[in-house]
Protein backbone atom coordinates (compact mmCIF):
# COMPACT_ATOMS: atom_id res chain seq x y z
CA UNK A 1 0.00 0.00 0.00
CA UNK A 2 2.57 2.35 0.86
CA UNK A 3 4.39 2.13 -2.73
CA UNK A 4 0.99 2.35 -4.19
CA UNK A 5 0.45 5.07 -2.56
CA UNK A 6 4.47 6.87 -2.15
CA UNK A 7 5.71 6.16 -5.87
CA UNK A 8 3.62 8.34 -7.92
CA UNK A 9 3.64 11.02 -5.68
CA UNK A 10 7.61 10.80 -5.17
CA UNK A 11 7.73 10.78 -9.09
CA UNK A 12 5.93 13.92 -9.81
CA UNK A 13 7.20 15.60 -6.84
CA UNK A 14 10.98 14.86 -7.71
CA UNK A 15 10.32 16.00 -11.76
CA UNK A 16 9.02 18.69 -11.01
CA UNK A 17 10.95 20.40 -8.26
CA UNK A 18 14.34 18.26 -7.85
CA UNK A 19 17.37 19.18 -10.10
CA UNK A 20 20.12 16.04 -10.57
CA UNK A 21 20.64 13.39 -12.92
CA UNK A 22 18.09 10.71 -13.75
CA UNK A 23 19.55 8.13 -11.94
CA UNK A 24 19.78 10.02 -8.60
CA UNK A 25 15.69 11.35 -9.42
CA UNK A 26 15.16 7.62 -9.48
CA UNK A 27 17.34 6.86 -6.62
CA UNK A 28 15.57 8.81 -4.59
CA UNK A 29 11.89 7.97 -5.73
CA UNK A 30 12.93 4.45 -4.70
CA UNK A 31 14.08 5.59 -1.25
CA UNK A 32 11.20 7.30 -0.73
CA UNK A 33 8.90 4.23 -1.80
CA UNK A 34 10.76 2.64 0.27
CA UNK A 35 10.74 4.43 3.49
CA UNK A 36 6.96 5.36 3.40
CA UNK A 37 5.90 1.37 2.22
CA UNK A 38 8.65 -0.25 5.32
CA UNK A 39 7.28 2.64 7.73
CA UNK A 40 3.29 1.35 7.11
CA UNK A 41 4.48 -2.04 7.43
CA UNK A 42 6.33 -1.38 10.80
CA UNK A 43 3.31 0.60 12.16
CA UNK A 44 0.88 -2.16 10.91
CA UNK A 45 2.68 -4.88 13.01
CA UNK A 46 3.40 -3.04 15.80
CA UNK A 47 0.10 -1.83 15.87
CA UNK A 48 -1.68 -5.19 15.53
CA UNK A 49 0.33 -6.84 17.71
CA UNK A 50 -0.24 -4.34 20.83
CA UNK A 51 -3.36 -5.19 20.02
CA UNK A 52 -3.88 -8.60 20.37
CA UNK A 53 -1.24 -8.69 23.11
CA UNK A 54 -3.60 -6.12 25.33
CA UNK A 55 -6.58 -8.29 24.10
CA UNK A 56 -4.97 -11.50 25.53
CA UNK A 57 -3.95 -9.86 28.77
CA UNK A 58 -7.42 -8.33 29.64
CA UNK A 59 -9.52 -10.82 28.06
CA UNK A 60 -11.09 -8.24 26.15
CA UNK A 61 -11.13 -5.27 23.58
CA UNK A 62 -11.47 -2.04 24.96
CA UNK A 63 -11.06 1.36 23.09
CA UNK A 64 -8.33 2.78 24.99
CA UNK A 65 -6.36 -0.09 23.03
CA UNK A 66 -6.18 1.10 19.85
CA UNK A 67 -4.84 4.76 21.04
CA UNK A 68 -2.40 3.23 23.55
CA UNK A 69 -1.27 0.50 20.81
CA UNK A 70 -1.48 3.40 17.76
CA UNK A 71 0.53 6.02 20.53
CA UNK A 72 3.38 3.18 21.04
CA UNK A 73 3.56 2.53 17.03
CA UNK A 74 3.63 6.28 16.11
CA UNK A 75 6.66 6.89 18.56
CA UNK A 76 8.69 3.82 17.49
CA UNK A 77 8.01 4.54 13.72
CA UNK A 78 7.04 7.82 12.80
CA UNK A 79 8.55 10.01 15.67
CA UNK A 80 11.87 10.30 13.71
CA UNK A 81 11.45 13.88 12.40
CA UNK A 82 11.83 13.40 8.16
CA UNK A 83 10.32 14.31 5.23
CA UNK A 84 8.45 11.29 4.68
CA UNK A 85 7.20 10.72 8.23
CA UNK A 86 6.70 14.61 8.31
CA UNK A 87 4.15 14.32 4.95
CA UNK A 88 2.57 11.41 6.66
CA UNK A 89 1.49 13.21 9.95
CA UNK A 90 0.52 15.89 8.47
CA UNK A 91 -1.88 14.40 5.71
CA UNK A 92 -3.26 12.62 9.11
CA UNK A 93 -3.58 15.53 10.95
CA UNK A 94 -6.06 17.25 8.33
CA UNK A 95 -8.48 14.23 8.81
CA UNK A 96 -8.13 13.90 12.26
CA UNK A 97 -8.99 17.57 12.59
CA UNK A 98 -11.84 17.06 10.18
CA UNK A 99 -13.19 13.53 12.10
CA UNK A 100 -12.91 15.04 15.24
CA UNK A 101 -15.05 18.15 14.02
CA UNK A 102 -17.52 15.47 12.53
CA UNK A 103 -17.95 13.69 16.10
CA UNK A 104 -17.99 17.27 17.97
CA UNK A 105 -21.69 17.73 15.83
CA UNK A 106 -22.60 13.85 16.01
CA UNK A 107 -22.13 13.61 19.68
CA UNK A 108 -23.55 17.17 20.22
CA UNK A 109 -20.64 19.10 21.62
CA UNK A 110 -21.11 21.64 18.53
CA UNK A 111 -24.41 22.38 17.31
CA UNK A 112 -25.50 21.27 14.01
CA UNK A 113 -24.12 24.44 11.38
CA UNK A 114 -27.23 25.96 9.60
CA UNK A 115 -25.12 26.03 6.62
CA UNK A 116 -22.14 24.27 5.78
CA UNK A 117 -18.96 25.22 7.42
CA UNK A 118 -16.58 24.26 4.55
CA UNK A 119 -16.13 27.49 2.78
CA UNK A 120 -15.08 29.79 5.61
CA UNK A 121 -12.35 26.59 6.41
CA UNK A 122 -11.65 26.82 3.52
CA UNK A 123 -10.89 30.90 3.13
CA UNK A 124 -9.41 30.31 6.36
CA UNK A 125 -7.31 27.53 5.55
CA UNK A 126 -6.10 29.55 2.24
CA UNK A 127 -5.85 33.07 4.14
CA UNK A 128 -3.33 31.63 6.63
CA UNK A 129 -1.33 29.87 4.49
CA UNK A 130 -0.41 32.25 1.76
CA UNK A 131 0.24 35.06 4.83
CA UNK A 132 2.43 32.14 5.79
CA UNK A 133 4.24 31.91 2.40
CA UNK A 134 4.34 35.12 2.22
CA UNK A 135 5.90 36.44 5.51
CA UNK A 136 7.37 33.48 7.72
CA UNK A 137 7.99 31.00 4.62
CA UNK A 138 10.48 29.32 7.09
CA UNK A 139 7.50 27.77 8.80
CA UNK A 140 6.12 26.00 5.95
CA UNK A 141 7.31 22.43 5.71
CA UNK A 142 9.81 22.15 2.57
CA UNK A 143 7.93 20.64 0.18
CA UNK A 144 4.92 22.98 0.44
CA UNK A 145 6.89 25.89 0.13
CA UNK A 146 8.54 24.57 -2.85
CA UNK A 147 4.87 23.95 -4.94
CA UNK A 148 3.98 27.82 -3.69
CA UNK A 149 7.19 28.79 -4.79
CA UNK A 150 6.46 27.50 -7.94
CA UNK A 151 3.07 28.96 -8.55
CA UNK A 152 3.26 32.31 -6.93
CA UNK A 153 7.40 33.21 -7.58
CA UNK A 154 8.37 31.16 -10.54
CA UNK A 155 5.10 32.27 -12.29
CA UNK A 156 6.43 35.79 -12.49
CA UNK A 157 8.45 35.41 -15.35
CA UNK A 158 7.36 33.56 -18.35
CA UNK A 159 9.94 33.03 -21.74
CA UNK A 160 7.95 30.95 -23.72
CA UNK A 161 5.08 28.18 -23.62
CA UNK A 162 7.13 25.09 -22.33
CA UNK A 163 7.42 27.42 -19.28
CA UNK A 164 3.34 26.61 -19.19
CA UNK A 165 3.95 22.93 -20.13
CA UNK A 166 7.07 21.32 -18.72
CA UNK A 167 8.42 24.05 -15.96
CA UNK A 168 8.99 27.54 -15.75
CA UNK A 169 12.47 27.88 -13.87
CA UNK A 170 15.16 28.01 -16.63
CA UNK A 171 18.33 26.35 -15.89
CA UNK A 172 21.68 26.63 -17.32
CA UNK A 173 21.60 24.40 -20.16
CA UNK A 174 18.05 26.22 -21.43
Amino acid sequence: YGAKIRAPHALVMTFLFKSGSLREKLKSIAQATYTHSRNLAYFVFTYKGLMALQSRLQGKKIPFHSFFAACIGGWLVFGENNPINSQIIMYLLSRILFGLSRLAVEKGYVPQPKQDPFPLVAALVWGTVLWLFEYHRQTLQPSLQSSMTYLYDDSNVWHDISDFLIYNKRTDSK
